[in-house]
């Protein structure tokens, strides 16, 4: 590996979706990631009678290795302890309490482990009223307020985001933090406990422009709801692009395009805080006008008038959209036992230690053998746990 976490080795314990993305943006940036998973493997895996790689788990997955280890057999836990010995962090995402009924706690590896970076990500923190409560990505969206962000702007109702946008948040947050944690251990030599929460995150996430009313004490009520508009997707006749104008130049070229030069003067929008208090008038008459022609007509001159601007690409339009190919967002590898596919390369950009994917997802347990030999284990050995069902092996196929 090659990225800037070269030479960092990451102990993954997690499955589902916040603790594997978290897992493979470092293992992206260059991390060697083993992925410790229990003899039934992360049950985002699919039937791993079958091929055992859904996309989602190709995508949360790839570029890592795999050792399949059962936890709770002592052997097992033995098997953890060499490994963690020569990794720098552990992640794990388990129900609160877990753990430490594995005798995998922090304050037990801390004395182990001192210079160890120990992450636990979890739904709504390691204790309180709904700590017991099983979470996944709606249970935050519907605590958090991105439910009641994503309300109908007509009747109220809210609305789940259609996409799992607590997990995905959360796992950025998390590499963040044990990158952070990382750096300070260079100064300091010393380890570091991460906890992080799937809602605080999303509060936080969501606090800059969507908690105005909740921001001044005293006063929560008085900012406008940004709620209480329609949203900037507009209908053309051929599709929808979304159009915005925030400064006053901005504002100008819109009215031009739209052939509207009276309403740069018009009381209702000459300014930036009137163009807001009057949102949903505005919104709804450019939408009017927007619906006359077509997006291929549109675009042209809104670009020109340096209005912004662009289309709302369906899923299937993404792939191919000109600046998503000059970008060469998309990458393509053969994932074994499904073909050729298609994933998001690293975001970031890395002039120096280029970030890369690492390659494709492995199958359950394929990299037990070669692990357990790099911690000193006999093939004798080997065949031991395995035979006592501690450890697994692939079927060769």
């Amino acid at each position: 590996m090659t990225g800037p976490l070269a030479g960092i080795r990451i102990v993954d314990l997690t499955r589902v979706l916040a603790g594997p993305l978290c897992t493979v943006l470092l293992a992206d940036q260059g991390a060697e990631v083993i992925k410790v998973e229990t003899l039934d493997g992360d049950s985002v895996r699919g039937p791993v009678t079958g091929s055992g790689f859904s996309p989602m788990f190709v995508s949360a997955n790839r570029g890592k290795r795999t050792l399949a280890l059962d936890l709770k057999h002592p052997d097992g836990h033995a098997v953890l302890l060499r490994l963690l010995a020569t990794a720098d962090v552990l992640v794990e995402n388990f129900r609160p309490g877990t753990m430490q009924r594995l005798k995998l706690g922090e304050p037990e590896l801390r004395s182990l482990f001192p210079r160890l970076i120990y992450a636990s990500i979890t739904g709504v923190g390691d204790s309180g009223p709904y700590v017991r409560k099983r979470v996944y990505d709606p249970i935050i969206q519907a605590l958090s307020g991105i439910a009641d962000v994503q309300a109908d702007s007509g009747n109220g109702r809210p609305r789940l985001v259609r996409t799992v946008m607590a997990d995905k948040t959360t796992a950025v947050y998390a590499a963040q933090a044990i990158c952070a944690a990382l750096f300070a251990r260079e100064r300091s030599g010393e380890g570091e406990h991460i906890r992080l929460a799937m809602l605080d995150t999303m509060i936080g996430f969501i606090w800059p422009e969507s908690m105005t009313q909740q921001t001044v004490i005293g006063k929560e009520r008085s900012a406008l709801d940004p709620n209480a508009r329609p949203d900037l997707v507009y209908k053309t006749l051929d599709g929808y692009i979304t159009v915005g104008a925030n400064s006053n130049s901005e504002w100008h070229g819109l009215c031009q395009v739209l052939n509207k030069p009276n309403w740069v003067d018009d009381s209702r929008f000459k300014t930036g805080a009137a163009r807001s208090v009057n949102a949903t008038e505005r919104i709804t008459l450019v939408g009017e006008i927007l619906g006359t022609r077509t997006s291929e007509h549109w675009l042209p001159l809104l670009d020109d008038a340096e209005v912004p601007c662009a289309p709302v690409l369906r899923r299937q339009e993404v792939v191919d959209n000109v600046q998503v190919r000059h970008n060469e967002i998309i990458k393509e590898f053969d994932q074994p036992f499904v073909g050729r596919v298609r994933q998001a390369r690293p975001a970031a950009r890395f002039d120096n230690r280029p970030a890369a994917i690492g390659g494709p997802a492995r199958r359950l347990g394929e990299d037990t053998q070669v692990i357990l030999q790099e911690l000193g284990y006999s093939s004798e050995q080997i065949d031991a746990l395995e035979a006592q069902g501690t450890v697994m092996r692939p079927k060769p196929v």
